[in-house]
């Protein structure tokens, strides 16, 4: 992939003409959505009908509860894992949150103003790399950080001048408007508000269960290869056909701030943010489960018959077909 430093293809994007006002338009109304998200939400919940009421992800920080769509909740663990992988500051992530927010509303569209697409809305024409490449998340959100790494000090500026250094938008201050959403969601998939990440979900469908493979946990492995990277993972063994469980301590930023303990609740979070594309059921660390039945964090019982997670690992558990 190239990096601003090699390609000068990836240097013109300081030439970005301006945006036309539509997109201005299109933005302000998908920005509306996500903010009245909550209160949308909340009022499905006063709906009695049968099922789960909504389906939905949620970082509470501070007090403050901010929620995300499924989707949008998936992607921002790409944004979280990418940054992790690479040992880039929890920063980092709040400013690739917070401009994805802007840009496609956390969302990898296929359309965009003028010819941009993709999570990031990066151009073809602007040197970002082909349609199909800005169209694979992995690649923008890298295309997107080889940017800001170049950006001199940009740990320490507000998100929304970072943003604009990688970005060029004719409309610099709009990042500002969900830096306060994404501090909060990089602060639970960094690891530093432990148990403070949740999602609301459906039943893993019988459809899906009929057609897993011989190993259940497939698509939770290949997903923490793609978003997390080489980390080791054990299992399943027959005993537990839909658990593994998660060696989080040589995640590059397990030797910062919080070390193995902060990397597992990191790669707990992000567990839970994805859940519904893996069809993960439960989540263990530290001395805390979170589980799809409950959507909530709880503590663990001090047993013996059954050990809490060994520090600075996690156990993730699927779902898994009923034995005939």
């Amino acid at each position: 992939m190239p990096t601003p430093a090699t390609d000068r293809r990836v240097r013109t994007r300081t030439s970005r003409p301006v945006r036309r006002p539509l997109r201005t338009a299109v933005t302000f109304l998908l920005v509306t959505a996500v903010a009245v998200g909550g209160v949308v939400v909340a009022l499905d919940r006063l709906d009695d009908g049968p099922g789960p009421v909504s389906e939905r992800c949620a970082a509470t920080v501070d007090g403050q509860t901010w929620y995300l769509s499924v989707e949008q909740a998936d992607n921002a663990a790409l944004v979280a894992g990418a940054a992790a992988r690479r040992d880039l500051p929890a920063r980092a992530t709040t400013i690739g949150l917070a401009t994805a927010l802007q840009e496609s509303r956390l969302v990898n569209i296929d359309y965009g103003d003028r010819d941009s697409v993709g999570l990031f809305q990066q151009r073809p024409s602007q040197g970002w790399g082909s349609v199909e490449q800005i169209m694979d998340p992995v690649y923008s959100t890298n295309a997107f950080y080889d940017v800001l790494a170049t950006v001199d000090g940009y740990e320490d500026m507000e998100v929304t001048v970072a943003a604009q250094a990688v970005q060029r938008s004719a409309f610099p201050e709009a990042y500002a408007q969900h830096e306060s959403l994404s501090r909060a969601w990089a602060s639970a998939l960094t690891g530093y508000s432990p148990a403070m990440l949740t999602c609301e979900l459906a039943p893993v469908p019988d459809d899906e269960l009929s057609a897993a493979d011989d190993d259940p946990t497939a698509a939770l492995t290949a997903r923490i290869a793609r978003d997390l990277g080489d980390l080791p993972v054990a299992g399943p063994d027959a005993a537990t056909p839909g658990t593994v469980t998660v060696d989080a301590t040589l995640l590059p930023t397990a030797t910062g701030d919080g070390g193995a303990e902060r990397a597992a609740w990191s790669v707990a979070q992000w567990a839970v943010a994805t859940a519904d594309a893996t069809n993960t059921v439960a989540v263990e660390v530290a001395d805390q489960r979170w589980t799809r039945e409950s959507a909530t964090w709880t503590e663990l019982a001090n047993d013996d018959a059954a050990p809490r997670p060994e520090p600075g690992t996690v156990e993730i558990t699927v779902a898994t077909p009923p034995e005939d």
